[in-house]
């Protein structure tokens, strides 16, 4: 996950470039805080999104899972369909969402939301050691998982 958001760092500040291109010069489409908007942030869950849907569906990769050899699929093993790409997506978001509301409804400072947010990730990475199957929760409600890679043969030729 740390190399996958290193990767949508990149992706999002491309993002974030072209939303504040438009905010500044076609305000009337924008508000004047628009950085600090929610239209901003879902430009970003939009962006996101379609960066991992557009690679979850068409080779079941991102690049940071190519480096790992990891591979979404769904359950009958095939290409992941764009809508269980867009509901695993909407799902995965349950690493962060429990603890991202628990800080906001408790009015939490930075670092104690850190915390709200580490205690709700590791919570919902032990959903995969609970698994039979090794599958984390979101996996399992989008009938999706994830499979281990192996490298081309043709490569080390």
């Amino acid at each position: 996950m740390i190399y996958e958001a290193l990767l949508l760092l990149g992706v999002v500040a491309v993002a974030d470039f072209i939303f504040l291109f438009i905010a500044q010069n076609f305000p009337r489409f924008m508000p004047p805080q628009a950085s600090e908007s929610w239209q901003m942030k879902f430009w970003l869950f939009f962006v996101i999104g379609a960066y991992f849907v557009y690679f979850w569906s068409r080779t079941g990769q991102t690049l940071a899972m190519k480096t790992w050899r990891i591979r979404v699929v769904d359950i009958e093993r095939s290409k992941l369909p764009v809508l269980k790409a867009v509901v695993r997506y909407c799902l995965a978001w349950m690493w962060f969402l429990p603890g991202l509301a628990i800080a906001a409804q408790l009015g939490l400072k930075p670092l104690n939301s850190l915390i709200a947010v580490s205690i709700g990730f590791t919570l919902w990475a032990c959903t995969a050691v609970f698994d039979k199957d090794k599958q984390f929760l979101h996996d399992k409600l989008a009938k999706t998982r994830l499979i281990h890679v192996e490298p081309d043969q043709t490569l080390s030729n």
